[in-house]
């Protein structure tokens, strides 16, 4: 326990460099906001369509979706403070170089720029956070940090009408960040200080660059598809069958490569920890509520109901006092009990009902405190279900690999606000479309190019007639975005049902796993100085994860025994000459007698189903070792006990 005095200079040590991030992130996720109020007079001023409308909103998205996880992996393996930095750094280009756009064209091709930044913003914020502050801690911190995203995501329209009604100009909308972004990177540089990653084995670490590449391609495809489906071409449209089927087959192929790869960007093995998965599947569905239904409301408010940019912005505080609110609640809750489970639950139920309620009664007539209530429970759901379901994954996972695994989720949430804004948005003007060209036929006017070609209308330059038309498809068109949203958060509430809770644990890292059969840590103490023996254990070429390694000198003595790591990873120090070596894992054995010099060795073991297995031993220079095998038979009794259950 600290003293009142340590706890005090504990809490400013975080709360400094946590300022710094909170700014950072806090602008990089306005920047994906702020311009939604604005965009029809971008737009307008650009002379741009519905189709760019989505396009200015989702390429940002896109560019954060498919850089998130490489983000996360760089954080395992190089300083934290530079990429950081770094991430800022690509953001405060591509924001100085939107506000000078003078093309919708333009403007699109910055904003992935901005969103390289942003992808880096939201991954490694989480990840540093996770590298300073225990589990039980940062339930508050994530309060903060969800309170933060949750101001960004729907008081940027609030700003960015503001900004468009002044005589600033929207261009603002885009340097309104940046001395903030700046003043950030300051902060960070005096106050961050994160250990940089140092590697078990000595080794240099290696980027996954093919790997990378399989990933950011296969999810732009995707994303593409459902960008432009329905509007450039049709959903059964050869077009359509050859993104979908390129976006499989290089997910078929990263699936492959990450199987292999010796650090994988999106590590396999962390898809086989429940929580991992589950959580994953919640934040994908969240993900598209939290985008697809907040993103268009500005449009609904200006569109449908005629309110000025500025006011758009003000209808929406029913959401944003409820995701801060609940955020804060919870994250406080959180911290105090230790438990989070309920909470994300109870955020979870919010969400579908707000969203089930908005598709009941939106409309360009309905009552405002209807609408309001809706916002509120989305908002409640929002908050308290975005950043807990990244804290229940990073509370499973050693520190090691904490930025592969938040970033995972992290991507794809992201990933799901991408499809969300893309699929809803085509979604929006399909409705728009269809709905005001049967209204106009049904009223025998004609609309004129005030609604034509897909462009985003000004309704004070349209006749009465048309006027009303077109604020009843807006308004129509966004209660179907919640009526198809609000099924996708009860499959999130489904997925977070399923979850097992775990207690919120107060170290930073995760204790030596247990062996399961003698009821004590799976490492026997070893010599604390000697040669070391290192290397991965794989079966079937993916790691062997929680492999047990039983160490014998020439006896048949156990001298040492340790248990590999998630990614297959152990190491152990051992005496120098001939040693044997048992490995076990899910009743798979494979032993090998090996001759350890003074500089230690590197044995790499592959585990073939139904045989003992091959491996490779090398000295840690990379030269060849004696070694032979040796039959499982020789270890004693002892060693087919609970490790060969391990």
């Amino acid at each position: 326990m600290r003293t009142p005095e340590e706890a005090a200079a504990h809490r400013r040590d975080v709360l400094l460099p946590l300022t710094g991030l909170l700014m950072a992130l806090f602008v990089g996720v306005l920047s994906s906001t702020i311009v939604s109020n604005a965009l029809p007079r971008i737009l307008g001023d650009l002379g741009g369509t519905q189709a760019e409308y989505t396009w200015v909103v989702s390429a940002s998205l896109l560019a954060m979706t498919a850089s998130t996880p490489i983000w996360g992996k760089l954080a395992d393996l190089y300083s934290k403070k530079l990429l950081v930095q770094a991430a800022i750094g690509i953001f405060l280009v591509g924001s100085l170089l939107c506000g000078l756009a003078v093309s919708t064209g333009q403007l699109i091709g910055f904003r992935v720029l901005q969103g390289l930044g942003m992808g880096g913003l939201q991954a490694l914020t989480q990840v540093v956070i996770a590298a300073i502050i225990t589990p039980r801690e940062r339930g508050r911190y994530m309060g903060y940090l969800s309170g933060i995203m949750s101001i960004a995501v729907v008081g940027g329209p609030l700003l960015g009408g503001i900004i468009v009604d002044s005589p600033l100009g929207w261009r603002w909308c885009f340097f309104v960040g940046v001395p903030l972004a700046a003043l950030s990177l300051l902060v960070l540089q005096r106050t961050l200080n994160v250990p940089t990653p140092v590697r078990a084995d000595g080794e240099r670490p290696s980027i996954d660059y093919l790997g990378a590449t399989l990933i950011a391609a296969a999810v732009s495809a995707l994303l593409l598809w459902t960008s432009l489906a329905g509007k450039q071409f049709g959903w059964a449209s050869p077009t359509s069958f050859g993104l979908i089927g390129a976006g499989l087959v290089l997910l078929v192929g990263a699936i492959v490569v990450e199987r292999r790869a010796t650090d994988p960007v999106v590590p396999p093995f962390l898809f086989r920890d429940r929580t991992v998965v589950l959580a994953t599947v919640a934040s994908l569905f969240v993900g598209v509520a939290m985008f697809g239904s907040t993103i268009f409301l500005s449009q609904y408010f200006q569109l449908a109901r005629g309110a000025s940019a500025t006011e758009a912005g003000l209808l929406t505080l029913p959401m944003i006092v409820g995701m801060f609110g609940a955020s804060n609640v919870a994250g406080q809750l959180i911290t105090r009990t230790g438990v989070w489970k309920r909470y994300l639950v109870g955020g979870a139920v919010s969400l579908t009902a707000g969203l089930a309620l908005g598709a009941a009664v939106i409309s360009s007539t309905a009552p405002y405190w209807l609408v309001a209530v809706a916002m509120a429970l989305v908002g409640i759901g929002v908050g308290t279900t975005q950043q807990n379901l990244v804290l229940a994954v990073q509370n499973t996972v050693a520190l090691r690999h904490m930025g592969a695994a938040s970033s995972t989720v992290t991507f794809f949430r992201s990933l799901g606000g991408s499809a969300g804004v893309a699929g809803l948005g085509a979604l929006l003007a399909s409705v728009v479309g269809s709905r005001t060209a049967a209204g106009l036929a049904d009223a025998g006017v004609d609309g004129g190019a005030a609604v034509g070609g897909g462009q985003v209308p000004h309704l004070a330059d349209l006749p009465e007639p048309v006027r009303s038309i077109v604020m009843e498809s807006y308004g129509h068109a966004t209660s179907m975005i919640f009526l198809v949203a609000a099924p996708l958060a009860f499959l999130a509430l489904l997925a977070i049902l399923a979850l097992r809770e775990v207690p919120l644990r107060d170290t930073l890292d995760i204790a030596e796993p247990a062996d399961p059969a003698a009821g004590a840590p799976a490492t026997t103490p070893a010599p604390p100085t000697g040669p070391v023996l290192h290397g991965f254990v794989r079966a079937d070429g993916a790691p062997a994860g929680g492999a047990v390694l039983t160490v014998l000198d020439g006896t048949g003595d156990e001298v040492g025994r340790t248990r590999a790591d998630a990614d297959g990873h152990y190491r152990i120090c051992v005496a120098t000459g001939i040693v044997s070596t048992v490995y076990r894992w899910e009743g798979r054995p494979a032993a090998r007698r090996v001759t350890v010099g003074t500089d230690g060795l590197r044995l790499d073991v592959d585990l073939p189903a139904g045989a003992p297995g091959a491996g490779t031993a090398r000295t840690t220079d990379g030269h060849p070792g004696r070694h032979e095998l040796v039959s499982v038979i020789e270890a004693p009794e002892r060693e087919r006990t609970g490790a060969d259950r391990g």
